[in-house]
């Protein structure tokens, strides 16, 4: 059964064996065999094992000289413990059928030993003769170029004593053969052998075609093989590794990127540039508000900013000191703003009802901080009004001491107001007190008196307010 795998055997070592750079030139060679000898019925010798060896001179590369020896020890089949030995020295002409350079070599030999047949019992002396042989096997290259493995079969033909014809006796062996001197044949090791090699200077690595030329796949001067990027796009800039470079760290590699200094964690498009959705100066993939309204003004995040707290980002609010709790428009104004301002153009005054002090005091409540700044925001836009700051009160009390807190209060909310807003001139606002001598309803219930206790802002130079007025109702709608 033995027997049977061994081509078997040969042929995965043959398919495992990697490619090497095979030795040329006229070299010397050398091998050491073992195997099985099987002897011709007719010697009357058991098989046994057999030991061999080859040392041979290669002066062509389909042509080697061998001198090879034999031996195998064994007993007789017919005398029981007689002991038989067959040992053969000579010289062989071996043929390979391929170039000895290549991978594999089968050969053919053919040789003439000088063979000796012994025994010990009962036959005669030793039995010594000329020898022919015949064989035939391969050489498998193996570990690198100066190794291989050695199958073998040889019939040496021996003729025994008072026959007339030759026997047949067979050595099956195998065992390593090594290659001494001679020069490679493969200057580059690509595995293409020299004479075909038709780019000899191919570096180390490299993956070769059948002419022995390096390919680069991608077409980045880094050779297949070598390349540690096989698919590196066109254009981009490379290491010496084949793998493109991206300076930026964007996915887009230097040499595509048009836009090579995009800043970390932007996303971009197919030419490394940076996309702004919102139009915000923020990229998209650092912006972590990506959805902002068009002209607001942003923070390194993206994030719009309110500096008030109104609801309306900076850049958009046109109001943008509203008072913290005022209910806001969408430009970010006080819809009290509007509604001052438009009973300030119809009808020359704004009255305030909610401006609120301390009992029998001219000092103001802060709850009404809010109203007043509105009032401050509404008269900021015509910066050349003249404006009397009219205070009333109810009927409570001495009609001296309300004209005088009446008078009082309107200093202090024109204090406040050219405090609170620099651009209002103080000297284009008058303070005056009307007591309750100007009271809008008579004095007969609590609601009656709330709304006599007011301050109206009343403009002097109303002619201001007149061009503002016919500038608007030209505007187109």
């Amino acid at each position: 059964m033995w027997r049977s795998r061994v081509p078997l055997v040969i042929l995965m070592v043959f398919m495992a064996a990697p490619a090497f750079a095979q030795i040329g030139g006229r070299p010397f060679e050398v091998s050491g065999q073992g195997g099985w000898f099987a002897p011709d019925a007719r010697t009357r010798m058991r098989s046994a094992p057999m030991f061999g060896g080859t040392l041979g001179w290669r002066p062509q590369s389909w042509m080697v000289f061998e001198g090879q020896a034999m031996f195998a020890s064994s007993e007789a089949d017919t005398f029981p413990e007689q002991k038989m030995d067959f040992t053969s020295f000579g010289l062989d002409l071996r043929l390979n059928l391929r170039p000895a350079e290549d991978r594999v070599v089968p050969f053919v030999l053919m040789g003439l030993a000088s063979t000796t047949h012994s025994t010990t019992g009962h036959l005669p002396d030793d039995l010594n003769r000329g020898s022919p042989s015949l064989g035939l096997g391969t050489l498998v290259n193996f570990l690198n170029q100066r190794t291989y493995l050695r199958f073998q079969v040889r019939d040496a033909m021996f003729r025994d004593r008072d026959a007339k014809e030759f026997s047949n006796n067979f050595a099956l062996s195998a065992g390593l053969h090594y290659v001494i001197g001679g020069k490679p044949k493969d200057s580059d090791l690509d595995g293409v052998r020299e004479w075909l090699d038709q780019c000899p200077a191919t570096p180390l690595g490299a993956r070769v075609d059948a002419r022995g030329c390096p390919n680069d796949a991608d077409r980045d001067s880094v050779l297949d093989g070598l390349d540690k990027c096989e698919n590196t796009p066109a254009g981009c800039t490379i290491d010496p590794n084949g793998c493109p470079s991206d300076g930026d760290g964007d996915g887009v590699c230097d040499g595509l990127d048009t836009c090579a200094d995009t800043p970390k964690g932007a996303s971009v498009n197919a030419q490394g540039c940076p996309a702004d959705a919102d139009g915000d100066g923020v990229f998209d993939g650092i912006d972590t508000c990506p959805d902002t309204p068009k002209g607001a003004t942003v923070n390194a995040q993206g994030c719009p900013a309110d500096a008030d707290s109104d609801g309306v980002p900076d850049g958009i609010d046109k109001c943008p000191g509203t008072s913290v709790g005022l209910k806001v428009d969408a430009t970010g104004c006080s819809v009290q703003y509007l509604e001052m301002e438009t009973e300030l153009l119809d009808t020359g005054m704004i009255r305030l009802q909610n401006v609120n002090f301390e009992a029998g005091k001219a000092t103001l409540l802060p709850e009404s901080y809010g109203t007043l700044d509105v009032v401050g925001a509404v008269l900021g836009k015509w910066p050349e009004l003249k404006v009397e700051v009219g205070g009333h009160t109810d009927s409570r009390g001495s009609t001296a001491a309300n004209q005088k807190l009446s008078e009082a209060r309107a200093r202090a909310i024109i204090e406040y107001l050219t405090r609170k807003y620099p651009d209002l001139k103080a000297d284009q606002y008058r303070a005056k007190g009307y007591g309750e001598g100007r009271a809008l309803v008579p004095n007969t219930t609590e609601p009656n008196m709330a709304k006599n206790r007011r301050v109206e802002f009343v403009v002097q130079n109303k002619d201001v307010l007149k061009r503002e007025t016919e500038r608007r109702r030209q505007q187109p709608k």
